[in-house]
């Protein structure tokens, strides 16, 4: 199966939807605005930093271009973020490198404007990027006190998988993060391999409730920008779930 996150085009959208500022993400004062700031809220509005053990650490599985890898550095002393994406992964690392990196996002036809991303101030170290497979990650990752995955379950070839893995991920009291809008495409995962068509929302629950109680549920809106006049509005169910 192809991977359409290797296109340039679709790179500069996702560090749009990472790094942009809001008035380029969405030029219109009249659009829908709660959909902004996306991959920093699903760390913000999920995560219970309370109780979290010094020098705790956290995975970051589709971390994408990671947006929201290094806002999980301002909790956590080490972070690894995990991505299918090869054009993703050599982005976030520059990023963590060089702190910016020069882009362009489609403005209309073949008119691009031009953007630079830019990390917020955390420490240089305790963040790795590496290229990997959610349905299929190395037996010796470790685990984590806490794992995020946004807008990940209905991108993968076998979401059961994953959801099979994550009990050996997260330590016992640990936290796992998830964000998704179930939107099940046969280009990404095979009919027979969708968690539910309808029902999803259950079958998540009954897939994570023998190891994992669920601790808050809320609805996030996001916005993805493929142009200046056309948009990708979607509403992802974010859940916190603590490791029993």
């Amino acid at each position: 199966m192809s991977n359409p996150y290797e296109d340039s085009k679709v790179l500069g959208e996702y560090l749009l939807f990472h790094y942009g500022r809001d008035e380029d993400l969405m030029p219109w004062d009249f659009g829908p605005g709660n959909g902004l700031g996306f991959p920093k809220r699903t760390v913000e509005e999920l995560l219970d930093p309370a109780d979290l053990p010094e020098a705790a650490s956290a995975l970051d599985l589709g971390c994408a271009v990671g947006g929201a890898t290094f806002h999980l550095r301002r909790y956590f002393s080490r972070v690894i973020g995990i991505d299918y994406s090869n054009v993703f992964i050599e982005a976030a690392n520059r990023l963590k490198n060089e702190r910016r990196l020069d882009y362009s996002f489609l403005q209309e036809g073949d008119l691009f404007s031009s953007a630079t991303a830019l990390i917020p101030p955390i420490p240089d170290d305790g963040i790795e990027f590496e290229t990997g497979d959610a349905c299929n990650l190395p037996e010796d990752l470790g685990r984590f006190d806490c794992v995020h995955a946004a807008n990940l379950i209905c991108r993968l070839q076998d979401p059961r998988a994953l959801l099979e893995r994550l009990p050996e991920l997260v330590i016992r009291g640990g936290q796992l993060l998830i964000a998704t809008p179930f939107t099940w495409l046969r280009e990404f995962t095979d009919r027979e391999n969708w968690l539910g068509s309808g029902d999803s929302e259950e079958k998540l629950v009954n897939c994570l409730s023998r190891n994992f109680k669920l601790e808050k549920k809320v609805e996030m809106p996001f916005l993805i920008r493929e142009h200046r006049r056309k948009f990708q509005f979607s509403v992802s169910l974010g859940t916190r779930w603590r490791r029993l």
